[in-house]
């Protein structure tokens, strides 16, 4: 089997990759623009094997991308490929509908036609996956979680660019027939993440002994999926899921950002104790909150539970843990991220007035 991921140098698409080559017979082919968000390092331990290969492509470009599939006939596509980071969809909605709809519009035009050239048996083994995310149904009340029923509702430019990308994968199954499944993810967490994200940004300060800021009183809640869970989660779907379905994807766990920042200060006391016998939760402000920021997101994972062999391996307890000891062991790779790409500064505060 070969599979083509898009985004595969990202932080859910490198541990997909890593898991890909580790824990199956599959080749990989990873299609990255290599923008801010490729990960240094992430896949070091795959780039010698010969099941690996890697082409620098935008996926909005459509002459390319024809010429990819055609070199490498991949049977499998999972299309990760996307801006990500809601703060930088306030600042900039124009970029996440360059990449995550118009991208997506021309990888499915590419993948569409190289699905109707390939021969009867290879046509019924293709499979075409797109991995999205949660924030498409919009905010929860203090109850209730998502279903794939759910109506779509993003309030976010980000997750407005992810809703819309789902619907044409999904047009795409029912106007053309390309075989499709769709995943909605909720927070993912885990080694390699890019420092501008929650968990890492709170690690890194927390290392370094400098402010922690959380967005308004801390009570907005997310539901937290290790992302080496979500690779398998993934796989599980590419393998036992049904052609043109939706499948929830959650960790089940459910936090307030103040309580998993609480954890990560607790962790980080713990395995590096401060001789002043000081507690990172001192190190705890509280900023002026995101614009639109959704209060609550829950997965109901039913359904991938059902209908495939997968369940989260992970707890938050244990997964954070790991997390936060691999950022304390790998002080030059986010060194490095933020002296090039990244240096910690506040993001979505809105395009900047003229």
């Amino acid at each position: 089997m070969k599979i083509l991921v898009t985004g595969g140098s990202g932080f859910i698409g490198s541990a997909l990759v890593r898991f890909l080559i580790s824990e199956t017979n599959a080749s990989v082919v990873n299609v990255d623009a290599l923008t801010y968000a490729a990960v240094p390092g992430a896949l070091d331990i795959v780039e010698n094997d010969s099941r690996y290969k890697f082409e620098k492509v935008n996926i909005c470009d459509g002459i390319s991308l024809g010429a990819i599939f055609a070199k490498h006939s991949p049977d499998i596509v999972i299309h990760l490929a996307a801006e990500s980071h809601v703060d930088r969809s306030i600042d900039n909605p124009a970029a996440f509908v360059e990449t995550n709809v118009m991208g997506t519009c021309t990888l499915l035009e590419v993948a569409l036609s190289y699905w109707r050239s390939l021969s009867s048996n290879s046509r019924d083994k293709f499979k075409f996956h797109h991995v999205s995310t949660d924030e498409v149904y919009g905010s929860l009340d203090s109850y209730g979680a998502f279903t794939e029923d759910t109506s779509y509702n993003p309030n976010s430019p980000y997750s407005a660019s992810k809703a819309s990308s789902d619907h044409f994968v999904r047009a795409w199954n029912t106007t053309y027939g390309l075989p499709i499944t769709i995943s909605n993810c909720s927070n993912n967490y885990g080694i390699y993440q890019f420092p501008e994200k929650l968990i890492p940004l709170m690690i890194i300060n927390g290392i370094l002994w400098k402010p922690l800021p959380i967005y308004g009183k801390g009570e907005n809640i997310r539901d937290w999926l290790y992302v080496d869970d979500h690779a398998r989660a993934i796989w599980s779907i590419i393998n036992q899921g049904t052609i043109g379905e939706t499948y929830n994807v959650g960790g089940g766990a459910e936090m307030s950002n103040l309580t998993v920042v609480n954890m990560i200060c607790d962790i980080l006391d713990d395995l590096l104790p401060d001789p002043k016998n000081r507690s990172r939760r001192e190190l705890i402000t509280f900023v002026k909150d995101r614009p639109g920021h959704d209060f609550r997101y829950a997965i109901d994972s039913t359904k991938i539970c059902g209908q495939t062999e997968w369940f989260p391996q992970e707890s938050f307890q244990t997964g954070l843990r790991k997390t936060v000891s691999w950022f304390i062991e790998n002080e030059k790779w986010w060194q490095l991220v933020q002296e090039g790409t990244y240096d910690g500064g506040r993001l979505g505060l809105g395009p900047k007035l003229k």
